[in-house]
C-alpha cells in the first residue's frame, strides 16, 4: 500500500498547487474579506475525511506519464536505437563450435597464427586384407598376476585413439579398406561397449576398471617406454561416427596421461589425486562420459549432463582442483557442435562450474549468450543454475583481462532480466550489489586507459539490466543503500559522450524519481543538476534522452523547493530549457505542416508525438518552477518564455480532442503565472483568455478546473472582468456548474468564486448576467444548496462523507453569499484572489 501512495503524493505535489486546497473549518471562513484561493493549513491532526480528500484530489489530477522504453522484438546487445554503428560494436550474432574452445588453458590468447611444421607425424598404416589374419585381438591373459603387474601402468598411460583425432585421409583409408569392420564398430552402443570391456578385463577389489591387451614383446617394450602414439588402434569404448561429426570414443581413465596432451595438462598434473578420487572417477564419472560420447538422443544427453553435474558436485570435483578436468572438458566441448539449446544450457553450466579461463571463458560466455538470446529458453533457465554461475563470473573475473567475456556474460543476464520471474530471482541472488561493484571498478578506469572504450559496451548492458531491476521495490531499496545514485552520476560524468549509456542511466533515474524516497535521494545529489543540464545541452536533438531528463527534472521540482532553487541557480538552466522549447516547438510545427500536406491531420492520434511529449514535460518543469515565489516572478518577467508558452498553447489547441495532457499542463503554467500582473496583461492583450473560455466546453473536469483558475485570476482585476461576457463565458461557467458541480464540489466552488469576482459592484443582476442566465444560475444555486438533492448520489460511505464535508465547508458558504448577492442585486464584496497555483 505504501508503494501505491508514492505516485499519489507525487501527483498531489505536481498539480496540487492548482487542484488541491487544504481543508479549513467553517468557523475560519469569512467570504466578506479577501480570501486567497489557496492557503496552507495550520499543522494539526488530520481527520479521516481530510485524508480521503487529499487522496481523491491526488487521483483526480493528471500527471505527465513516464516515457516508455520500447521493447525490442529481438534480443540484441545493442538495440535499434543505439548510437553505435555496426562497425563500432561487438556482434550479437556469431558462430560457435567445439573448435572455439581450447584443450589447454595455459596458453595466453593471442591473435598471432603459428606457421605449420614441415615435419608431419608418422601414422600407422591400415593393414591390408592379407594382413587381417595376423592382427592379434585382445585376449585375457592366463596369469592374473600379469594383469596386476601391468594394469596400473596401462591405466595411466593408455589412451584410446579415436577416429576424430585422425586426419581425414586416414579416416578414408580405414573406411575404404575395411568397411565390414567399421560398420560393426559404428553399430555398438555404450552398453555393448561396457559389456565387452567387462568380458576382457578384471575388476580390482577397490572397483578400478583395468583395461588390457595382449602385445608382442617388442610392443610391450615400446609401451613401457611411453611410445603410445605408435600403438595400433585400440578396441575400447564405442567408436561410432556420429552424424554430428564428433568423435565417439569413450574417454578412458588414462586420457589425461597421453603424451600429446601434456602441454594442456600442466595445471592438472600439479594436482595430486588420491586413490579414492581415482575410484570415484572410474565408477561415477567415466561411465557418464562414455554415454555422452556414444549417445545420439538429445534428451538422453541432457539427462546424462544432469547426472554428470550431480556426480561432480557430490565428488567435490567442480572447479580447477581436479586431476582429470581437461579430459572432462574436452568431452563437453565436442557436444557443443550438436547445436541443441537445452543441451548447450547443461554444457554451459558444467563448463562454468569447472572455472575455465582465457579463451574458454569467452567461448562459454558466448554460449550462454546464445542460449539466453532466445526468449523461448527462459523457462529452461529458470529450472537450472545458469544464472548463479553467470553472476559468479561478474563477481570474480578480472575486469580488464576478461572484458569481452564479461560483455557477453552481462548481455546474457540483460536478456533474461526481461523475464519477470528471472528478474525477481536475480534480485534475490544479490544482482544489484554485484552490478554496482562492477560499476565501481569501471569508474576507476580512466579515459586514457586502453580498455576504457571497450568497457563502454559492457556499461550499456549493465545499465540496461539495472534499469529492469529498478522496477522492483527490493532492488530500489538496495540501490539507495548502496549509494548507486552517486556511482551512476560518476558514470554520466565520465561517459557524457556515450549516448547509449546516458540514455540507460536516464531511464534508471526516471524510474527511481517516480518514488518519493528515491526522488528525495536524487534531489539531494547536488551534482545531478549540472549533469542533467550538460546532457540536455550536448544531446539536444536526441529525443529519447531529452524527454527522460526533462521528466526527471519535473519529478525533482514537483515537491521540493530546495530542488527548484538549486536547479534554477545552475548556470544556463533557463536558457537551456528555452532552447529546447524552441527546438521542439519547431519540430512540432514542421511535423504538423508535413501531416497537413500529406492529408494526415485528421487522423486520430492516441499518444503525443515525440516533439509534443518533450514540450509537455518542459511545460511541467516550468509550471513546477513557477510555484516558487521568486522563481515564478523571474519566469513571468521573461517575455521569451511567455511567448514560447503562448506559441505552444496555440499549437495544442489544434489537438484538443487527442492531447488533453498537453493542454492541461500548459494551462497549469498560465494558472501559476497569471497571478502576476505582467502575465495577466499579456494574456488579455494576446486574447489567450478566449482560449481559456473555449476550454470550458472541453467536457473534461480537470481542464475546466484549470481554465477556470486562470479566469479567476484575471477577474481579480476589475478592468478585466468584462472578458467573461465574451465568447459566452458566463453561460459556459454556468453549464460547467450544472454538469460537474454535483460530483465535484471543488470545481463548483471555483466557479462560484469566479462569478463572485465578476459580480462585484453590480447594480442589476439581469443586466450583468442576462435574464436567461441569471434565472438558470439562481435555480441551480438553490438546488445545489439543498443538501438532500446535492448529496443524492450512490457513493460509498467514505466518499459520501468526503462530499458532504467539502460541500459544507467549501461550496456552501461561497454559494450562499453569491446567491444572496444576486437576490439582493447589490452587495459589496472585495474580490477573491489567488496566491499561487
Amino acid at each position: 500500500m505504501a508503494e501505491q501512495q508514492c505516485p499519489l503524493q507525487l501527483l498531489r505535489t505536481v498539480s496540487g498547487q492548482l487542484h488541491c486546497r487544504r481543508m479549513q473549518s467553517l468557523k475560519n471562513k469569512n467570504v466578506d474579506t479577501p480570501d486567497p484561493f489557496y492557503r496552507l493549513s495550520v499543522p494539526r491532526q488530520k481527520t479521516s475525511a481530510e485524508i480521503i480528500n487529499e487522496a481523491r484530489n491526488a487521483l483526480r489530477t493528471l500527471r505527465t506519464q513516464r516515457p516508455l522504453t520500447p521493447q525490442e522484438c529481438q534480443r540484441k546487445l545493442f538495440g535499434s536505437t543505439s548510437s553505435r554503428t555496426p562497425d563500432e560494436r561487438p556482434p550479437s550474432a556469431f558462430s560457435l563450435h567445439a573448435s572455439s574452445f581450447e584443450s589447454s588453458e595455459s596458453r595466453p590468447i593471442s591473435g598471432a597464427r603459428l606457421s605449420p611444421l614441415d615435419h608431419k607425424p608418422k601414422l600407422f598404416s591400415s593393414p591390408t586384407k592379407d594382413q587381417h589374419s595376423s592382427i592379434p585381438f585382445p585376449k585375457p591373459p592366463v596369469d592374473p598376476l600379469e594383469v596386476r603387474k601391468v594394469g596400473s601402468a596401462r591405466a595411466r598411460l593408455f589412451r584410446t585413439t579415436s577416429w576424430g583425432s585422425l586426419p581425414d585421409e586416414n579416416k578414408e583409408r580405414l573406411n575404404s579398406e575395411d568397411p565390414a569392420m567399421t560398420d560393426d564398430l559404428s553399430k555398438r552402443s555404450n552398453e555393448n561397449c561396457l559389456a565387452e570391456l567387462s568380458t576382457h578385463s578384471h575388476i580390482k577389489d577397490d572397483g578400478i576398471l583395468l583395461m588390457y591387451k595382449e602385445y608382442s614383446v617388442s610392443e610391450k617394450q615400446d609401451f613401457l617406454k611411453g611410445s603410445a602414439a605408435e600403438l595400433p588402434l585400440q578396441l575400447s569404448g564405442s567408436n561410432q561416427i556420429k552424424k554430428y561429426g564428433r568423435a565417439a570414443s569413450c574417454p578412458s581413465n588414462t586420457d589425461w596421461g597421453k603424451s600429446g596432451n601434456q602441454e594442456g595438462l600442466k595445471d592438472d598434473s600439479k594436482v595430486n589425486e588420491s586413490e579414492e578420487e581415482e575410484n570415484y572417477w572410474n565408477v561415477k564419472i567415466l561411465p557418464i562420459l562414455c554415454e555422452l560420447e556414444s549417445e545420439d538422443n538429445i534428451e538422453k544427453l541432457c539427462l546424462a549432463c544432469t547426472s554428470l553435474y550431480q556426480a561432480l558436485e557430490e565428488g567435490h570435483m567442480l572447479g580447477k582442483r581436479f586431476k582429470r578436468r581437461t579430459v572432462l572438458l574436452k568431452t563437453l566441448y565436442k557436444l557443443v557442435d550438436i547445436g541443441s539449446d537445452p543441451l548447450c544450457l547443461k554444457l554451459a553450466k558444467i563448463i562454468l562450474a569447472m572455472k575455465v579461463s582465457g579463451k574458454n571463458m569467452l567461448s562459454v560466455c558466448k554460449l550462454a549468450f546464445k542460449i539466453c538470446r532466445n526468449e523461448k529458453n527462459d523457462f529452461l533457465i529458470q529450472n537450472d543454475k545458469l544464472l548463479d554461475y553467470l553472476l559468479e563470473v561478474l563477481r570474480i573475473e578480472d575486469l580488464q583481462a576478461n572484458n569481452e567475456a564479461l560483455l557477453y556474460c552481462m548481455g546474457a543476464i540483460k536478456f533474461i532480466s526481461g523475464n519477470a520471474a528471472l528478474l525477481n530471482e536475480m534480485a534475490n541472488k544479490g544482482a544489484v550489489e554485484i552490478l554496482l561493484q562492477l560499476v565501481k571498478q569501471i569508474n576507476n578506469i580512466r579515459e586514457n586507459d586502453t580498455h576504457f572504450s571497450s568497457l563502454g559496451h559492457l556499461l550499456v548492458q549493465l545499465t540496461a539490466t539495472l534499469r529492469n531491476l529498478a522496477d522492483l521495490r527490493q532492488s530500489r531499496c538496495q540501490l539507495l543503500c548502496s549509494d548507486a545514485i552517486s556511482e551512476l552520476c560518476e558514470v554520466l560524468e565520465q561517459r557524457i559522450s556515450d549516448k547509449d549509456v546516458c540514455t540507460n542511466i536516464a531511464r534508471i533515474f526516471s524510474k527511481l524519481s517516480s518514488y518519493n524516497d528515491c526522488c528525495a535521494a536524487l534531489a539531494d545529489c547536488s551534482r545531478c543538476y549540472i549533469l542533467f543540464l550538460v546532457l540536455l545541452n550536448k544531446h539536444q536533438k536526441k529525443q529519447d534522452l531529452v524527454v527522460r531528463i526533462v521528466f526527471i527534472l519535473g519529478n525533482l521540482t514537483a515537491k521540493n523547493n530546495q530542488a527548484r532553487e538549486q536547479f534554477f541557480k545552475e548556470k544556463g538552466s533557463v536558457s537551456i530549457l528555452t532552447s529546447l522549447f524552441q527546438i521542439y516547438s519547431e519540430f512540432d510545427l514542421n511535423e504538423k505542416k508535413r501531416k497537413h500536406e500529406a492529408g494526415e491531420e485528421k487522423k486520430t492520434q492516441k499518444h503525443p508525438s515525440e516533439a509534443e511529449d518533450v514540450l509537455i514535460k518542459l511545460i511541467r518543469v516550468l509550471a513546477n518552477l513557477s510555484v516558487h515565489p521568486s522563481i515564478g516572478a523571474a519566469l513571468a518577467a521573461n517575455h521569451y518564455i511567455v511567448a514560447l508558452l503562448i506559441m505552444v498553447l496555440v499549437l495544442l489547441k489544434l489537438l484538443m480532442s487527442s492531447n488533453m495532457d498537453g493542454i492541461l499542463e500548459a494551462v497549469r503554467v498560465f494558472g501559476n503565472l497569471s497571478q502576476y500582473h505582467e502575465i495577466s496583461d499579456f494574456l488579455v492583450k494576446r486574447k489567450i483568455y478566449k482560449f481559456m473560455i473555449a476550454l470550458l466546453d472541453a467536457k473534461h473536469q480537470d481542464v475546466c478546473f484549470s481554465a477556470c483558475g486562470v479566469l479567476l485570476n484575471l477577474t481579480v482585476d476589475k478592468n478585466k472582468r468584462a472578458i467573461l461576457k465574451e465568447e459566452g463565458g458566463i453561460r459556459k461557467l454556468i453549464d460547467c456548474l450544472r454538469d460537474f458541480g454535483p460530483t465535484d464540489w471543488q470545481l463548483a466552488c471555483l466557479i462560484c468564486k469566479t462569478l463572485w469576482n465578476y459580480s462585484e459592484n453590480i447594480t442589476n443582476a439581469v443586466s450583468c448576467f442576462g435574464e436567461e442566465d441569471i434565472n438558470t444560475l439562481l435555480m441551480l444555486l438553490d438546488s445545489l444548496l439543498d443538501e438532500e438533492v446535492a448529496l443524492d448520489y450512490n457513493f460509498d460511505k467514505d466518499l459520501r462523507d468526503y462530499h458532504k464535508m467539502y460541500w459544507e465547508t467549501e461550496f456552501k458558504p461561497v454559494a450562499e453569499k453569491l446567491l444572496s448577492r444576486l437576490q439582493r442585486q447589490l452587495c459589496f464584496f472585495q474580490p477573491i484572489t489567488v496566491t499561487s497555483f
